[in-house]
């Protein structure tokens, strides 16, 4: 599939019957586990990707970032969408080059947030921010490799409830160009509810712990549901558990998860069905002796 065949295809996926719920992988095995479960679409994430490199959001660079999205996107063959922060650069002309060089990759889409990277000021001026997704938006649209480019309003990610000057941002962002918008951190059903019927593109909601359910956003008329760095970081938590337990209590009850887990990495790796990664599982159970994870 071609570029802008692959860009209008995962775009439709935004109209479908519900949301499109898009998991975001760490490393090309998540990727490929994840496509055998059967989700239509990607997504990276910045913060479990620079958790792989041993560091922590907004360490990684443009050069890295773009690197790992290529490799996300030749894990499998589902479009991906790419989380490349603030864009990597501070005035629109290095922004443009970003997206430029993003188109050359693969993808299917792109975000760019209105963040600074910087605590004392973290929110970029609405005009600028405008400024900057919107030489993003020309270099995603203009050349024959095309990306849908979703804007991303962050101030509940930076402690800024401001829903109005949340909804005014994302106004701005839509008439410079993007073609998804996202609030991420916003929970709230009726403030979720105000920002789709205040915008006319398809709205992306971050599941977080007091999110609403998937039922519910899509009565609110959600067009996309993503999880950012938390599955990354659940699999951090399994694995800390684990090591824990075998560290201070000296036993392996982890290995139940382990080859269930195994089977299922197998599968996705050969890129098989999540039916035959649970039937590959169901045997991996029924003679674990024959089937040591090592």
């Amino acid at each position: 599939m071609t570029s802008p065949d692959l860009a209008t295809s995962f775009l439709a996926l935004h109209h479908g019957a519900g949301p499109l719920l898009i998991p975001n992988p760490w490393n090309v095995g998540s990727a490929r586990l994840f496509a055998s479960l059967g989700f239509r679409a990607l997504a990276t994430t910045s913060s479990g990707f620079a958790w792989t490199l041993g560091r922590w959001d907004g360490e990684v660079t443009r050069e890295e970032a773009l690197e790992h999205c290529g490799q996300i996107v030749r894990a499998t063959p589902l479009p991906v969408s790419a989380d490349l922060e603030h864009g990597f650069g501070d005035s629109p002309e290095s922004v443009s080059e970003t997206y430029e060089l993003a188109c050359r990759a693969g993808l299917a889409g792109a975000s760019i947030e209105d963040s600074t990277g910087d605590p004392e000021t973290p929110i970029r001026e609405k005009e600028a921010a405008a400024e900057r997704v919107r030489a993003a938006a020309q270099a995603c649209h203009r050349g024959p490799a095309k990306l849908v480019l979703t804007g991303r309003a962050e101030n509940f990610l930076h402690g800024r409830r401001d829903l109005a000057d949340t909804i005014e941002r994302l106004q701005a962002y839509q008439e410079a160009g993007a073609d998804v918008l996202y609030a991420p951190g916003v929970t709230q059903l009726k403030d979720i509810r105000s920002i789709v019927t205040s915008v006319d593109r398809p709205v992306n909601v971050l599941a977080m712990a007091d999110t609403p359910p998937v039922a519910a956003l899509a009565d609110a008329g959600v067009a996309r549901i993503s999880v950012g760095g938390a599955f990354a970081f659940a699999a951090v938590d399994a694995v800390q558990a684990a090591a824990k337990e075998f560290l201070e209590q000296g036993s392996y009850g982890y290995t139940a998860r382990a080859r269930s887990g195994r089977a299922a990495a197998i599968a996705s790796a050969e890129g098989n069905t999540a039916a035959e990664a649970n039937n590959a599982a169901e045997a991996d159970n029924a003679a674990p002796e024959a089937r040591p994870v090592d």
